[in-house]
């Protein structure tokens, strides 16, 4: 319970600094800090395989959304229907990734990279939907900049090193000896 304190404070530390650095060099992550430094921290504390796997389904995730929007954007219209369509696409493509992987690209990793990607873009796409190029860039790098925020911040205060499952494992081999 300790490390949750710890976690939990340095994460809180971590946010009032990612706001106030982003604004001193004019980055602009305050809509984007909490989402990002709690989607970072999640990748981390859940520990259902390794963090690279976590990381990978996250960008993937990430990726899906974004060309989703540019779908949007660019073939689909700006209609229920054509969310309707793009939302569809994006779910699916992340489950066939999942299953092909047979679950090491876990799915849970990359429905956070689509809600990394969703919420820091949704609000300003449907502003402007033709600024996609510009404003999809802005977005996906400042979100992910502080996921990265939120994955070493919980990384370097987290005392998991390894996926409970493999910890289990390991546990359950040594008691076998």
């Amino acid at each position: 319970m300790r490390n949750q304190f710890i976690t939990g404070g340095v994460l809180a530390v971590a946010a009032a600094l990612t706001v106030l650095i982003g604004e001193a060099f004019d980055l602009d992550l305050v809509h984007v800090t909490v989402l990002g430094l709690a989607i970072g921290a999640i990748a981390v504390l859940v520990d259902d395989s390794t963090l690279a796997t976590r990381m990978v389904g996250l960008a993937i995730g990430t990726v899906v959304a974004w060309v989703a929007f540019g779908l949007r954007a660019a073939l689909l219209p700006d209609t229920d229907a054509g969310r309707a369509v793009a939302f569809a696409v994006t779910f699916a493509v992340v489950a066939v990734v999942a299953g092909v992987s047979a679950g090491r690209v876990p799915l849970w990793s990359q429905l956070l990279g689509v809600v990394a990607m969703t919420g820091a873009y949704e609000y300003t796409f449907a502003a402007n939907p033709p600024l996609f190029t510009t404003e999809s860039l802005t977005a996906v790098t400042s979100v992910l900049l502080t996921v990265m925020v939120g994955l070493v911040v919980t990384t370097a205060t987290s005392a998991r090193t390894a996926p409970r499952h493999v910890a289990t494992e390991d546990l359950e081999r040594e008691n076998a000896r």
